[in-house]
C-alpha cells in the first residue's frame, strides 16, 4: 500500500496512567512522541473531545510515510507496554481521490 497513510486514535487513560505521578505522565508522552516523531510520524491534531461525549478523553490524527511504519511504531509501542497507560480504538486510512 502506497503512502501516506491516516490514523485517527481515540483514546482514554487507564488507572495505571492515573496513578502516574505528572512527572512520569510527562515523561512517558514524551518517550510516546520521540518514538513516533523518530520513526517519521506526523502529528496532524490532538483534540480534547471528552466535553462531548465521556466516552474518549482525546482524539488525534497523524500522518505515518507507509504502512511498514505504522507496523513498526505499533511494535515500538508494544515493547515499551503503552497499552498499559491508554485505551482506545484506531482508524487507518487513505487521502480521498475524487475522480
Amino acid at each position: 500500500m502506497a503512502g501516506p497513510i491516516y490514523k485517527l486514535g481515540l483514546f482514554k487513560p487507564t488507572e495505571a496512567w492515573h496513578q502516574l505521578s505528572k512527572e512520569e505522565q510527562d515523561r512517558v508522552m514524551a518517550a510516546e512522541t520521540e518514538r513516533s516523531k523518530q520513526a517519521g510520524v506526523k502529528p496532524i491534531i490532538s483534540c480534547n473531545c471528552y466535553w462531548s461525549g465521556e466516552q474518549w478523553m482525546v482524539f488525534g490524527v497523524e500522518e505515518y510515510p507507509d504502512i511498514e511504519t505504522v507496523q513498526r511504531v505499533a511494535q515500538l509501542q508494544l515493547d515499551a507496554n503503552w497499552e498499559r497507560y491508554a485505551q482506545g480504538i484506531t482508524v487507518l486510512g487513505t487521502k480521498w481521490e475524487e475522480a
